[in-house]
C-alpha cells in the first residue's frame, strides 16, 4: 500500500472539533501525485514507487529529464521523490495517486525544509540566557568563555556557538490527519510543520 504524498504547505488556522475544542492546523495542499517510474526488486533491488509532483512543461526539463518523464506521461514535475511500497503490482507508470491514502484520525510524520534565518547569535540560535545590562556589564549578548585553558587547549567540537541558522530538513512525527476535502486536495493537520508558506512537504503515514 502506498503511504505517502508530496504537497505545499498552504498557512496555518483553528478548526473547531467535534468535541468542541479549537485545534490549531496546518493547511497542506496535497497532490496530484503522478507515478514517474515504479521500481521492483529484481530490477532495482528495492520495491518502491518515484512520483513527480508540481507539474511543468517538458520544454523545461533538461533532456535527461524530458525522457524519462516521458515514459509516463505527457508532462513534467518540478519535484520528484521515491516512496518505499511493499507491492508494486497495482502500480504502473502514469498513475495517478489521491487523498485515498489517507484517513481522518491518521498518524502521519511531516518533513520539510526549516526557514531561513541568516546568520544568527547564541540567544536566538541555541537559546542562551543574555548578560546583566547593567552595573557595568560588558557582557550583553556574547557567549562568554568557550574553551579550557591550559588543556585541551582548543574548542572542543559541536559547542554551540553562533552561525547560520534555518535551511535544514526537519521532520514532525505524529500528528494527527484533523480533516480531508477531496474536492480541494487539502488536508488539515494538527499542529505546526517545518517550513515557510508554498514550502515543499514530504507526509508519511505512520504504521
Amino acid at each position: 500500500m502506498f503511504n505517502g504524498m508530496l504537497g505545499k504547505k498552504v498557512g496555518m488556522t483553528s478548526v473547531f472539533a467535534s468535541d468542541g475544542r479549537l485545534v490549531p492546523v496546518t493547511v497542506v495542499k496535497l497532490g496530484p501525485c503522478v507515478v514517474t517510474q515504479v521500481k521492483t526488486e529484481k530490477t532495482d533491488g528495492y520495491n518502491a514507487l518515484q512520483v513527480g509532483f508540481d507539474e511543468r512543461s517538458l520544454e523545461k526539463c533538461n533532456k535527461p529529464r524530458a525522457g524519462h518523464f516521458a515514459k509516463s506521461g505527457s508532462t513534467g514535475f518540478n519535484t520528484v521523490r521515491e516512496f518505499r511500497v511493499d507491492d508494486t503490482g497495482e502500480f504502473e507508470a502514469g498513475q495517478v495517486v489521491g487523498l485515498d491514502t489517507f484517513a481522518i484520525g491518521d498518524k502521519v510524520n511531516v518533513s520539510g525544509t526549516s526557514k531561513g534565518r541568516g546568520f544568527q547569535g547564541t540567544i536566538k540560535r541555541h537559546g542562551f540566557s543574555r548578560g546583566p545590562e547593567t552595573h557595568g556589564c560588558r557582557n550583553h549578548r556574547a557567549p562568554g568563555s568557550i574553551g579550557c585553558s591550559a588543556w585541551p587547549a582548543r574548542v572542543i567540537k559541536g559547542k554551540k556557538m553562533p552561525g547560520h541558522m534555518g535551511v535544514d530538513r526537519q521532520t514532525v512525527k505524529n500528528l494527527e490527519v484533523i480533516d480531508i476535502r477531496p474536492e480541494e486536495n487539502i488536508v488539515l493537520i494538527k499542529g505546526p510543520v517545518p517550513g515557510c508558506k508554498t514550502g515543499l512537504l514530504e507526509i508519511r503515514k505512520v504504521g
